[in-house]
């Protein structure tokens, strides 16, 4: 069966003629940054869920009873992804924050709209418009930092996180037969959110803080329905975490294990974010590095929380740590997970230009 095309050749084009050229930067933390703006109920509920309602832009209230579902009367605040209708503005801001840092790549801010997690807030109805607006967002901001800088292109990456459950591991010790979800409901919901990242504006896809394989692979068998069913595909990028010091995944997976289970999915790139500090993730992206015919990507934690949950690595040790990956031939793409901000990725950013990317092995170039 031939490969489908790429849905945008252009842009294709373009990320993977920067991936040959250089280092390519990620973004930091979303909801570091949501932190600092100190937002209240208000700013979660805006004009649109004021009550036990939804306001739509159409004009109508939908409560209890629409097809849509009911908003119930509970707190919104610390729904991040909700703020991308509500309060875009804050979004896009933080977005642009860290083009300006040096970013050549934007994470969409949709990690928790999938289905699972929206059911925390009764919002399940919103997933395919709270991805589209994630993606619409971030494609507004990687276009109009492009326009004054026509040379260096900037991309979105639309980011489809791990949910709240896992499919692997029962949630009840006295039962560990047990599962809260499945490889089907997972499935259907990452479905319902990737074709909202497509129809939004993503460059790539990325099926990260993967710490269940078997809820990846969920997202990637989605993934590729939603590609056949469109007869065009993006790239798709895929990133685990190392839960501990044990040095695997929660699921059980060492990195060159969680490698090979899903290295069938021809990746543009894989590799780890989140849980770790830059240096105790060092060994794992070196396996990475050593076994995986595809682009490595990094972007740790600002160090590890400390006994308020905050995250005390600076950007300059942060960026010092990351460079020694960079200067080893470690990396082809590099950022920062939860603590960073738009500090650490310009540092990050200073740290790595100017480095070689690592070289793929052999001649062939494996993309999604």
């Amino acid at each position: 069966m031939p490969a489908l095309p790429w849905l945008h050749p252009e842009r294709a084009t373009a990320l993977l003629n920067a991936l040959r050229d250089r280092i390519l930067v990620i973004d930091g933390a979303m909801g570091t940054m949501i932190q600092r703006h100190g937002l209240q109920e208000d700013d979660y509920r805006g004009q649109r869920f004021i009550g036990g309602v939804d306001t739509r832009t159409d004009g109508h209230v939908h409560g209890a009873g629409c097809d849509h579902g009911p908003v119930q009367e509970q707190d919104l605040k610390g729904n991040n992804d909700l703020l991308l209708l509500t309060r875009p503005d804050i979004i896009a801001g933080i977005h642009t924050e860290y083009l300006q840092a040096g970013a050549d790549l934007v994470e969409t801010n949709t990690f928790n709209a999938t289905s699972v997690s929206q059911a925390d807030y009764h919002l399940e109805h919103l997933v395919y418009e709270l991805n589209k607006a994630g993606a619409a967002v971030a494609r507004a901001c990687c276009d109009a930092m492009e326009a004054t800088t026509p040379d260096r292109p900037r991309f979105v990456i639309g980011v489809l996180g791990p949910t709240s459950r896992t499919a692997s591991i029962s949630p009840d010790v006295n039962d560990p037969g047990f599962r809260n979800t499945s490889f089907d409901e997972l499935r259907g919901t990452y479905r319902e959110a990737i074709d909202g990242l497509i129809d939004g504006g993503a460059d790539t896809l990325m099926v990260e803080t993967i710490f269940d394989t078997l809820n990846a692979k969920a997202a990637l068998f989605a993934v590729e329905e939603a590609f056949d069913a469109r007869g065009a595909r993006l790239p798709v990028m895929i990133s685990g975490t190392i839960t501990d010091a044990s040095g695997r995944t929660l699921s059980g997976q060492t990195a060159e294990a969680f490698h090979a289970s899903l290295a069938h999915a021809r990746p543009l790139s894989i590799g780890l974010n989140c849980a770790l500090g830059a240096d105790a993730m060092r060994p794992h992206v070196e396996t990475l590095s050593q076994v995986a015919g595809c682009y490595i990507s990094a972007h740790p934690n600002a160090g590890l929380p400390n006994a308020f949950g905050e995250y005390d690595e600076t950007p300059e040790e942060m960026a010092a740590t990351l460079r020694g990956f960079a200067t080893d031939g470690l990396l082809n793409l590099v950022g920062g997970c939860c603590g960073s901000t738009p500090a650490h990725i310009r540092a990050i950013a200073e740290a790595v230009a100017g480095l070689p990317p690592r070289a793929l092995p052999g001649t062939r170039e494996q993309a999604a």
